[in-house]
């Protein structure tokens, strides 16, 4: 049976006498994008640096396919590739000449630099800049230079810590389209605050709070992890709201704008039904009527709070 190619037990991590992480456990047994997510100060980063061999943690192991990292640190790193929230950058180098200073630092074959710059360059869309100081880029582009000194070797692992923090919308989406080529060929874990990030990109979800683990499991139970209770409908000849609230299983009623409502429900699907037959039976003329999904902040709100 193949190994999994993460895999963290009982990890637990105290800077002086203040824990930043308590008893981690997953595993992560496949290829695909995965995000850590958490508020700031949950743990990530020490995570993420404890995972990449930049920290030592206090209790536990960590396995990179089998791999501890405690016993045989040099060979996990040989899998991982690792891009720090700020991108560990020498300025008055072109991006060439750091690509080769990176494959070095790699203990990479001679022979096999050369054809791994050229794939580096390629894969991250820099070919073109090659020749140009790093200081001379845009905020983009030297994220593009971060990227490719971790994929330089070719790694089975690659872990990106806030990887589109400060950059503009389109850097932003340029980014996340380089992230999800990249993990054709690759797993990726993606350590991020944003919601938003995890929604566009990632197919799993890994979430700290207060430095415990919270949640583990796909982008779809994520979003199902809180039983929604709204129904959203709209009614071209709607009554008054003081009506709706009237209808069975209806707790409250907001108004949208319009023929659209919210209504807040004990149970949706009754409340489906029943709208279906009182919009009938009152000629309200029923337009649209779906479940809401609970959005992303509630769910990391409820997750939070969860963990307190």
């Amino acid at each position: 049976m193949e190994k999994p190619i993460v895999k963290i037990e009982n990890v637990s991590h105290r800077y002086s006498v203040q824990w930043a992480i308590r008893d981690i456990n997953f595993e992560i047994p496949t290829r695909g994008i995965y995000g850590l997510l958490g508020s700031n100060g949950a743990g990530k980063s020490t995570l993420m640096n404890i995972l990449c061999g930049v920290l030592r943690q206090t209790e536990g192991d960590i396995f990179i396919k089998g791999i501890n990292t405690k016993e045989n640190s040099v060979a996990a790193k040989r899998l991982m590739g690792f891009l720090p929230q700020k991108p560990p950058l020498h300025m008055d180098l072109t991006i060439e000449e750091f690509l080769y200073h990176c494959a070095g630092i790699r203990l990479m074959p001679d022979s096999e630099i050369p054809g791994a710059v050229e794939n580096a360059l390629t894969e991250c869309g820099i070919l073109h800049f090659r020749n140009r100081l790093i200081r001379n880029l845009s905020g983009g582009y030297q994220q593009r230079v971060g990227i490719a000194q971790a994929i330089i070797h070719s790694p089975e692992l690659v872990v990106f810590d806030e990887p589109t923090n400060g950059l503009d919308p389109n850097q932003i989406l340029e980014i996340r389209n380089l992230i999800k080529k990249i993990a054709e060929n690759r797993t990726v874990i993606l350590s991020t605050h944003m919601l938003t990030e995890v929604q566009a990109i990632c197919n799993h979800i890994l979430m700290v709070e207060e430095g415990h683990m919270v949640f583990s499991g796909s982008v779809d139970e994520f979003d199902n992890y809180i039983t929604p209770n709204t129904v959203f409908v709209s009614l071209l000849d709607a009554p008054a709201p003081e009506v709706l609230i009237e209808v069975p299983g209806v707790t409250r009623v907001e108004e949208l704008g319009g023929t659209k409502f919210r209504l807040i429900a004990s149970d949706v699907n009754d409340v489906i039904e029943q709208m279906v037959e009182y919009s009938y039976k009152n000629a309200w003329r029923l337009n649209e009527i779906r479940v809401e999904k609970s959005s992303l902040n509630a769910i990391f709100a409820e997750l939070s709070k969860k963990s307190k």
